[in-house]
């Protein structure tokens, strides 16, 4: 891979756990070749405590992770971006902004573990297994050489990634 940075938003609804997540695992495994953003289509106040409290037992850094609305990120002026990741249905029917740098778009369906019920333990294994779906992916997605690929293949490539469970 060549020098150059991959700016990637990742859009859920409230962008409180699944997309928080994404950001976090990209921004750690994609160093220093990809920079991950997160928002939502109707964003909380806050990131959600579940999710919290499992970034930071496994030893990701959740300072400065904090809820935006994905209008932020197509505002005049604001970053070019290179992949735009929606996590649920709710942000991909939504009506997007004409993204700077015209990225390239997917959906990657993520149950949403905020919504799990049952006991606490079972709470706790949705949202680790929400987690280590979106870090399977975000492997792959690191790994492919998208400086010998055009366009279309790209599209292909994340395309499919997000039809993997």
């Amino acid at each position: 891979m060549n020098d150059k940075v991959f700016h990637v938003l990742f859009l859920s609804h409230r962008n409180s756990a699944r997309s928080m997540m994404a950001e976090a695992i990209l921004n750690r495994i994609g160093k220093p070749h990809f920079v991950a953003y997160s928002a939502g289509t109707e964003p909380g106040e806050a990131i959600d405590p579940e999710t919290k409290e499992l970034l930071e037992q496994t030893g990701f850094a959740v300072d400065g992770l904090h809820p935006k609305h994905y209008r932020e990120f197509g505002l005049e002026g604001a970053r070019d971006l290179d992949f735009v990741f929606t996590l649920n249905d709710d942000a991909a029917g939504e009506p997007m902004p004409e993204w700077p740098g015209v990225p390239v778009t997917a959906h990657w369906e993520s149950s949403d573990p905020v919504q799990a019920s049952g006991e606490p333990w079972e709470r706790k294994q949705a949202f680790s297994r929400t987690m280590m779906e979106l870090d399977r992916r975000l492997k792959i997605f690191i790994n492919l050489p998208l400086k010998s690929l055009d366009r279309m293949s790209i599209q292909h490539h994340v395309d499919e990634i997000g039809k993997s469970t």
